[in-house]
């Protein structure tokens, strides 16, 4: 496979970005939820509404990758007010990485993985923190392999089905490309 491109996306990506997102979270989740409660969260979350929200908050970013002029999946990250949860104003929030189903297995997440930490390391970020379904096995092990380390968890509700994510994170330095664990504990959320 050759390398994938990677761009910046702006409101003017919002069709793209709300067809993709609506179709890679389907492929990831919906065989394993139910059809009311994850096509519920879908029109909520990937609304062009919400996106037009999210693509327009200056403290979020959107990054679309591509091979041969199609896309293939998308990176959201959040920093200072706009992370999910009260963090510290110097960590970055992975809050999406998802891929075409048809890439899985391909680097491509690593690739936009990769990406994130980049802006982090640019942003000055103590660390990078994301939130994972508990029952996202491939996704967890992924993300330990890279270096994260659990923290915590939380609440997520898709439709009228309360889950639980597993909580996070590692350390950003900005001389790596891949940083060392930080110490598990639990930061103060208040």
């Amino acid at each position: 496979m050759t390398t994938p491109e990677i761009n910046r996306a702006s409101i003017d990506d919002l069709e793209t970005i709300h067809l993709l997102g609506r179709r890679t979270f389907l492929e990831a989740f919906a065989k394993d939820n139910k059809e009311e409660d994850i096509h519920q969260y879908v029109n909520e979350a990937f609304g062009k509404e919400q996106l037009t929200k999210e693509l327009t908050n200056p403290e979020s970013e959107f990054y679309l990758t591509s091979l041969d002029d199609q896309s293939i999946g998308y990176l959201k990250v959040n920093y200072g007010q706009a992370q999910t949860e009260k963090h510290d104003l110097h960590a970055v929030e992975i809050e999406r990485i998802y891929v075409s189903e048809a890439y899985y297995g391909k680097s491509v997440g690593k690739f936009l993985f990769k990406k994130a930490f980049e802006i982090a390391q640019s942003r000055k970020a103590s660390y990078i923190w994301l939130g994972v379904w508990e029952k996202n096995l491939r996704a967890i092990q992924f993300y330990y392999k890279h270096g994260f380390i659990a923290f915590g968890k939380h609440s997520f509700l898709i439709g009228k089905d309360l889950q639980t994510d597993i909580l996070m994170q590692l350390e950003v330095t900005p001389s790596s490309s891949i940083a060392k664990p930080i110490k598990n504990e639990k930061r103060d959320q208040t």
